[in-house]
């Protein structure tokens, strides 16, 4: 199987060409990428523990669902596809901001990425693939941002720069219930 590409970006996140996902996250090189948050009705979001088998950040907990868009992809499109292929559920995403971040692993690798946050909202039981993802749990936003502080070692380091980021916006849209 082919590995797949990532589309590689300048900081105005122009596409100025495609890399191996494994070689851009060696040589630390910035790419597009997205991560998706889905809300229920209870304002509580969708997290996700990583599987065990992960090449990198196994076990930890994150946002519902983050990957690469594909060249020619849009951001929804890529983050239906992936919510669909993780989580087993489509539903309606909305953009919502962007920013660069850069988080290097143990493992020598780091993500150097434009990320793309989506939005959604979702009140069902997800049908989870066991090869991405070892279980699931809905949250209140106050209480991810108290276990963060009290146990970072739980979380993704791209989950904590994203929550920490953008918590306040997060906030805002989820109160205001846009996109239900």
């Amino acid at each position: 199987m082919k590995e797949e590409q990532v589309i590689l970006v300048n900081e105005r996140d122009e596409q100025i060409g495609l890399m191996p996902k494994m070689e851009a996250h060696e040589k630390a090189i910035l790419h597009r990428a997205f991560s998706v948050f889905i809300f229920n009705d209870d304002n509580e979001l969708m997290l996700q523990q990583r599987a065990f088998e992960k090449y990198h950040s196994p076990g930890l907990w994150t946002n519902t669902c983050c990957s690469h868009q594909r060249n020619g992809e849009s951001n929804i499109e890529a983050g239906k596809r992936r919510l669909q292929e993780e989580m087993g559920f489509v539903t309606d995403l909305e953009e919502s901001i962007s920013f660069i971040y850069k988080a290097p692993f143990d493992n020598g690798l780091t993500e150097h990425e434009f990320d793309h946050v989506m939005i959604g909202y979702f009140n069902d039981e997800p049908k989870i693939n066991s090869d991405e993802v070892a279980s699931w749990q809905w949250m209140a936003l106050e209480d991810v941002k108290a276990d963060m502080v009290e146990r970072p070692e739980k979380y993704t380091e791209w989950f904590k720069i994203i929550f920490d980021k953008f918590y306040e916006h997060i906030n805002v849209v989820d109160n205001e219930g846009n996109g239900k």
